[in-house]
């Protein structure tokens, strides 16, 4: 096939990269000797050097090991950005075994399901979260749950503060430590940190990513080790200036979500880097850590950098050591991206990924022509094709819209225990995104709508049927929809459509606090319609788009 897009890469970004022949784990090992002394982590000033962050990835190691962890097991992992999920994904990782990144925001629904589902064991969690877990693991496998603090990774001054801010925000939790639920910095300190033989394969399964679909139930995306350490690679190889053991990476996106796990953590510690680790996404807060910590790359998506370019007093830090940013999950309004570049002095690259491929597919060029509006170029050894939905056939016509599909060695093994939704994603070797996108004569892409109804807001994937689902189990709801509308800073958010049942009184206080008890604050209306009835297709279908056009 022609790969137009080769023509426009920047100069020194190859068309075909070199993988290295080993597992993500093996990377930080090597790293914990060639630049041993190097930091790694800055959790708010406190920070673990390669040789210091390996040396406590050994004892866990070691630790899980003796619950029984090994090749294929399942380990769950609920926590924010913080040291101890580092050191939590790579021991898990170096025995072979599968990480479930778990999202802290979940509901019991939510964390049911997926627990159930990827068949999970094991559970690092935090203190403040334990309750939340507590309610659910009596209907799932999972056996043993190591609880860690926030407290136990900061610096000295914080940690005697962190429980007087803790009991101000309701957050201490007295955890029933035994034998089956313990301490993270007690487990450690009770292991040794005794080499043992690194158990992955490239080809092995590393992740369960899980990721949302037409029917509402989230699916557990598989990515082995050659995937996502291949997808590292790729970005890599797009940034030919970037200054391995130097750069300081700024880790605001989450590592539970597969962006923030690659392009703020896998790509950080493979390069050497310093990764500067903030749990949570506070503009104020950001905006001083960047004058402080000095970061040199910050990948985020749109909603973080139009919250920084709002902040009141934006014009008195200074941003200046920002050199690269890259963003994805949502279009890039073109006045933040401009405005952003201006104060910072750094470069916006724009891009495109699924949890499906490790995540990214797509990115702009950092010197070269970068297009508003475009996901960019295919990244090397990834192919792309824009299929027409009628035919099945390749479009050939430049601008002609239809779906996009990829290919490459990123792309994930397929969906675990759903050989169904796996053959319907995986043709003939390509994965059918289902999005519909067109690409001009110079091999941009540009995403134009999405098959499927899903909403991105704030960079989170937001499936309008779970929301639906939920909505039609209130006991005074008929029917219901939720489509996506635009938002200036969250880039979307969901508006539901509500048919009350007849004499009902409904309000749309009663129908928030519904969702909030089953679903994640991300995925709760902003704003609720009522009407008599829905647009319906003859086959009784609601039909979104008709309620999007009005």
């Amino acid at each position: 096939m022609e790969r137009i897009w080769h023509k426009s890469y920047d100069p020194g970004v190859p068309v075909s990269a070199n993988y290295p022949e080993t597992c993500l784990p093996a990377i930080l090992e090597a790293n914990s000797r060639l630049v041993a002394s190097n930091i790694v982590t800055d959790f708010f000033g406190a920070t673990l050097s390669y040789a210091q962050l390996w040396e406590r990835v050994l004892r866990l190691a070691n630790a899980l090991k003796g619950m029984g962890v090994g090749p294929g097991s399942k380990v769950a992992i609920m926590l924010p950005n913080c040291p101890q999920a580092v050191i939590a994904y790579y021991a898990t990782l170096w025995l072979g075994a599968v990480v479930v990144m778990t999202n802290p925001m979940y509901v019991q629904r939510e964390l049911e399901h997926q627990w159930k589902d990827s068949e999970s064991e094991f559970l690092f969690t935090l203190d403040h979260l334990y309750p939340k877990a507590e309610k659910v693991i009596g209907n799932t496998g999972i056996r043993k749950i190591i609880v860690t603090s926030l407290r136990e990774y900061l610096p000295l001054h914080l940690k005697y503060l962190y429980p007087i801010r803790a009991w101000r925000k309701k957050l201490f939790t007295a955890v029933p430590y035994g034998a089956s639920v313990v301490n993270f910095s007690r487990l450690l300190a009770s292991a040794r940190p005794d080499p043992i033989p690194m158990a992955a394969t490239p080809d092995g399964l590393a992740l369960l990513q899980y990721t949302g679909g037409t029917t509402g139930l989230a699916k557990g995306a598989m990515l082995s080790h050659r995937n996502i350490l291949a997808n590292v690679v790729q970005i890599v190889s797009w940034i030919p200036d970037l200054d391995c053991g130097r750069e300081r990476f700024l880790a605001v996106l989450p590592f539970f979500h597969v962006f923030g796990l690659t392009a703020a953590l896998n790509l950080a510690v493979y390069t050497g880097c310093a990764i500067i680790i903030m749990p949570r996404f506070d503009a104020g807060d950001v905006v001083k850590v960047i004058e402080k910590k000095k970061p040199t790359i910050f990948p985020g998506v749109p909603a973080i950098y139009s919250a920084l370019m709002d902040h009141p007093r934006i014009d008195s830090f200074d941003l200046s050591s920002i050199r690269f940013c890259v963003t994805g999950a949502a279009p890039m309004p073109v006045e933040t991206l401009g405005d952003f570049e201006k104060r910072t002095g750094s470069i916006i690259i724009e891009g495109y990924g699924l949890s499906e491929c490790s995540p990214v597919t797509h990115v702009n060029p950092i010197r070269g022509t970068r297009k508003p509006g475009s996901i960019g170029l295919a990244l090397p050894d990834t192919d792309c094709r824009i299929i027409d939905l009628q035919t099945g056939k390749d479009i050939t016509t430049t601008g002609e819209v239809g779906e996009l599909a990829v290919r490459g060695p990123q792309r994930m093994l397929g969906y675990w225990n759903n050989e169904p939704e796996t053959q319907n994603a995986i043709r003939d070797g390509w994965l059918f995104t289902g999005d519909l996108a067109r690409m001009d004569e110079a091999g941009y892409v540009y995403i134009v709508e999405r098959k499927k109804d899903l909403v991105i807001s704030g960079g989170y994937n937001v499936y309008p049927r779970e929301v639906e689902d939920v909505l039609c189990e209130h006991p005074k709801i008929v029917e219901a929809a939720a489509i996506g509308v635009p938002h200036p800073i969250r880039g979307e958010v969901l508006k539901a459509f509500v048919v009350p049942r007849p004499g009902e009184q409904l309000g749309s206080d009663e129908i928030t606090a519904w969702c909030r008890e089953k679903l994640a604050a991300y995925k709760v209306p902003k704003s609720i319609e009522f009407r008599n009835s829905l647009p319906k297709s003859t086959v009784g279908k609601v039909l979104r788009r008709e309620l999007r056009d009005q």
